[in-house]
């Protein structure tokens, strides 16, 4: 019925399958309750592949 958006890695660009691990950044709800967890990823998230996060960790 509704087609989901292909959720991209924010480095580069590669697109994350479904069930794969992510390392994901987002700001603290500001309301107590939220209801729609898929709608607040798709539109506050920030997500990164496994591949990336690992890259960037050995560089600091």
């Amino acid at each position: 019925m509704f087609k989901s958006k292909n959720t991209h890695c924010v480095v580069c660009k590669k697109i994350i399958q479904p069930g794969e691990n992510t390392f994901v950044n987002l700001k603290n709800p500001k309301r107590k309750g939220i209801t729609e967890i898929k709608a607040y990823l798709r539109l506050e998230a920030r997500f990164y592949c496994t591949d990336c996060v690992k890259v960037s960790l050995r560089n600091k």
